[in-house]
């Protein structure tokens, strides 16, 4: 059995710690401490438990057992002070409280069998088999691994994911394969498979992603393109599938956690996410707190759960519909820091932290938050849409809409698509550019009827360009959504201090009330 968490692995056949691909010496009394931790790392355990395991009921002093305790911290990155993996729990015991993934070891890596244990696959575990190449040209085999390759080093930096390493899912090449015996043999829920066709001049991909355990279909996708630069064509294809697959996997995860009559943490969580997916109105946000809290009862160190829950809060404090905003802010921010205080590199938390920051009047670090997520994964879609809208707050609208295509571009079916889409209206609002604004906040409000705020933009942008009846309806429709959303909120958020950023707010404002929307 291996055990991956963070950038550590240990290979209980093996009896080895590694980190990356060297190996940490470690005792054996430390080892065994680790793994027991661990294995038992659902629940916390007591120092009786730890001495039964490890010294097998013999006696020892607390300082022994506090010194292995502390080589084992140390083994893995850990303090003492820190506790971001192995927590003392006063009066209780100690808890291993860090993201693990389990694996199994092959049997024989030539065709990729495995031991069997019988053991429930982890969540958002997948592997991504080679792609076939259907040209009849040996010379596109590069370009078919290279994706196969790129896609396999993006979808593992999903939040959670455990993703079948490419040297194992390469045995299968070349090979007639039955997607449920791959998901038994590698221990995996999913399985991505595809196929590369190259004529001419036009290239043609198909992917599907499959449910292991009963072979559906679950979601499937087709590119056809013009080939220009090979490279550049396999980073867009992995960018768009990286991140629309996260957002699928994270649905197929909460309609499993749905039929789960004892739902855990995770269970918890990702119908959270799934909730929150689905739009900005009450009813959603309400349903997705409700998960996130829920989660945070059963693990009160579940960092997703953390950061859903400040994107909840920001959520809110954001829509105008409430006069507790900066509570909203506040309580949002103090999530996220504690998110980050357990994982200093989780992108989604560097995100969350950067759009409380945009809407408490300090764009500027919001967008070097938003860099640093990029510089942890470059393909983070959202995180050039938000790049986009932190622009409109520093009175710089003018550079939002190419931040916008550059999302798209990455991912142009993401489940956030909508909201950046809101992010171009209102950016085109800002320029005074009114027309534009209502083409892209009607593509924007199309795409997902849940976004409350894109309505009112959309009534504001078409009460300025004359057409008040559309506006008035409008209107009407974000209200229902969202009954208490009023331009007083709009205005008392202070959410910047820019002069253009003000300006363009009060040329929004006129146009709110155009369309009809109470003042408050």
């Amino acid at each position: 059995m291996r055990f991956l968490f963070e950038d550590y692995e240990l290979d209980t056949d093996r009896r080895e710690l590694q980190r990356a691909t060297d190996v940490v010496v470690v005792a054996p009394q430390v080892f065994d401490l680790l793994e027991y931790l661990i294995r038992n790392r659902e629940r916390v355990v007591s120092k009786d438990d730890l001495i039964n395991a490890v010294w097998k009921g013999r006696i020892i002093s607390d300082a022994a057992l506090t010194t292995r305790l502390n080589a084992a911290r140390s083994a893995i990155g850990d303090t003492g002070e820190k506790q971001h993996l192995i927590k003392t729990l006063p009066r209780k015991g100690f808890r291993f409280v860090g993201a693990v993934q389990e694996a199994r070891r092959l049997a024989n890596e030539t065709v990729g069998t495995v031991e069997r244990t019988g053991d429930t696959p982890p969540r958002l575990s997948i592997v991504v088999l080679p792609f076939t190449n259907l040209s009849g040209d040996r010379e596109q085999d590069y370009f078919v691994d290279g994706v196969t390759e790129s896609l396999t080093t993006d979808l593992s930096r999903i939040a959670g994911s455990f993703v079948i390493a490419r040297n194992s899912a390469v045995s299968y090449k070349g090979r007639a394969v039955d997607v449920r015996q791959v998901g038994r043999e590698l221990n995996v829920r999913y399985v991505l498979e595809g196929s590369v066709q190259r004529s001419g001049k036009r290239l043609r991909m198909n992917v599907q992603l499959i449910d292991a355990n009963s072979g559906q279909h679950l979601w499937a996708e087709r590119f056809e393109k013009s080939v220009v630069d090979l490279f550049d064509m396999q980073d867009e294809i992995v960018s768009r599938l990286a991140n629309t697959l996260g957002a699928q996997l994270v649905e197929a995860e909460a309609r499993r956690a749905e039929r789960t009559p004892h739902p855990d943490a995770m269970d918890l969580y990702f119908q959270g996410r799934a909730w929150l997916m689905k739009g900005f109105r009450p009813e959603c946000v309400t349903q997705a707190r409700s998960f996130f809290e829920r989660s945070l009862e059963y693990d009160p160190g579940n960092v997703e759960a953390m950061i859903g829950l400040a994107s909840v809060d920001t959520a809110v404090g954001a829509s105008f519909t409430t006069d507790d905003g900066p509570a909203r802010f506040a309580a949002a921010e103090a999530m996220v820091n504690k998110a980050l205080s357990i994982r200093p590199n989780r992108t989604s938390a560097h995100l969350a932290r950067g759009w409380v920051q945009i809407f408490t009047n300090r764009a500027a670090q919001g967008i070097r938050e938003f860099e640093h997520a990029l510089a942890l994964d470059s393909n983070r879609a959202n995180a050039h849409a938000a790049l986009g809208f932190a622009k409109f707050y520093m009175g710089r609208a003018a550079e939002t809409e190419g931040h916008i295509l550059e999302a798209l571009r990455l991912s142009p079916r993401d489940v956030e698509a909508y909201q950046w889409t809101c992010f171009a209206g209102v950016a085109k609002l800002q320029l005074g550019s009114d027309v534009e604004a209502v083409s892209w906040l009607r593509r924007s409000t199309e795409a997902n009827r849940n976004f409350p705020l894109a309505h009112m933009l959309l009534a504001a942008a078409l009460g300025l360009t004359g057409a008040l009846d559309e506006a008035r309806t409008a209107a009407r429709t974000g209200l229902a959504l969202n009954s208490g959303f009023t331009i007083r909120r709009l205005l008392a958020a202070q959410q910047s201090d820019n002069s253009i950023f003000l300006a363009g707010l009060e040329h929004i404002c006129e146009g709110l009330r155009l369309a009809g929307v109470p003042e408050g």
